[in-house]
């Protein structure tokens, strides 16, 4: 097998090379690159090791324990962390059981009342609420793409309930770095670390704030190549050279929800949480997929952490998920 280079195993295994970046940084995967080669290339091992990972993620093992798994040589260690999770699975399937039970039981109960004309008080129902007493707060987990009646079923519930902020973001003036090509996160994120420590950003604007977007979408360039653009808010008469810009950003209104990297698969979850709003919903850019439909990632404290040169590669990992929207018409 020939070796492959970032965007083949992107496009062929269906990761986006942000997170390959990220497995290869936490120690999951190993890139080798070549004197004549300027960009990551894996090599069949490491593209196994994907496979492996890929696997069992699909079986909702988080990452930590996907490294137990794939360093234990002995396996003693990997079968007793099987196991427990057998055992939570057991528990979460019996506890979703109940839940539908009591859902069920719940529905027939206001339906009569509703037939009777009756206002139906929950909490004067003591069967219900002694039932529901020896539930746990449902976990976030449940939320991902599982094909289980139970498991949807309680997912539908939870994204009702995301914690979801509307927040307006003012008009500013941002210093903007676009790059189309391998591992454009990359590229740009470097650019952006090197403006801020050489103009001293943080200390002249403490309050500054970095976004990003994908520009233009991945798939929408062919090879599996695509773009990202970063924006800092800068004071407005900071000059900024080349390969950075100086733009005015208009700002609006944004549906936000706080993500922990990489977990960028719940942007399914804001966009349902949007379109199912009944006081919002989306107002994306007529730009489309060229700019991510005007959605932003804001890397919350990245300012501050590329003012002091990363230490401890960050202080919180932690990224704003921002869709624009408008109010619904009532």
């Amino acid at each position: 097998m020939e070796h492959l280079t970032i965007s083949q195993v992107s496009r062929k295994y269906g990761v986006t090379p942000r997170m390959l970046r990220h497995y290869e940084k936490i120690g999951l995967i190993k890139a080798e690159r070549r004197e004549d080669y300027a960009y990551r290339i894996y090599d069949e091992e490491a593209v196994r090791r994907l496979q492996q990972i890929i696997m069992l993620r699909k079986l909702r093992l988080p990452l930590k324990e996907i490294a137990i798994l794939l360093g234990d040589t002995d396996q003693g260690e990997s079968l007793r962390l099987l196991q427990d999770k057998l055992a939570e699975l057991d528990d979460e399937l019996a506890s979703l059981t109940l839940i539908r039970r009591l859902l069920k039981q719940l529905a027939g109960r206001l339906d009569e009342c509703r037939k009777q004309q009756i206002h139906f008080k929950l909490l004067e129902d003591g069967e219900l609420v002694e039932s529901t007493g020896a539930l746990a707060f449902p976990k976030t987990k449940i939320k991902e793409n599982v094909r289980m009646e139970e498991l949807n079923r309680a997912g539908e519930i939870l994204d009702k309930s995301l914690s979801v902020r509307i927040l307006r973001l003012p008009p500013c003036t941002v210093a903007s770095c676009h790059y189309i090509g391998e591992n454009p996160e990359e590229v740009v994120g470097e650019v952006m670390t090197r403006f801020v420590q050489e103009s001293r950003l943080y200390e002249k604007k403490p309050d500054a704030r970095m976004f990003g977007f994908n520009h233009p979408n991945p798939g929408v360039l062919e090879n599996g190549i695509h773009g990202y653009e970063d924006w800092v808010t800068i004071p407005e008469d900071m000059e900024v050279k080349a390969p950075m810009e100086k733009k005015k950003i208009l700002g609006g209104l944004y549906a936000v929800m706080t993500i922990t990297f990489p977990e960028f698969q719940l942007w399914e979850n804001l966009t349902r949480w949007v379109n199912e709003s009944q006081d919002y919903e989306p107002e994306y850019s007529e730009l489309g997929e060229e700019n991510m439909g005007g959605c932003l990632e804001e890397h919350l404290n990245w300012v501050y952490d590329a003012h002091n040169g990363w230490k401890d590669d960050g202080i919180s990992g932690q990224i704003d998920l921002m869709l624009p929207v408008k109010r619904r018409e009532k």
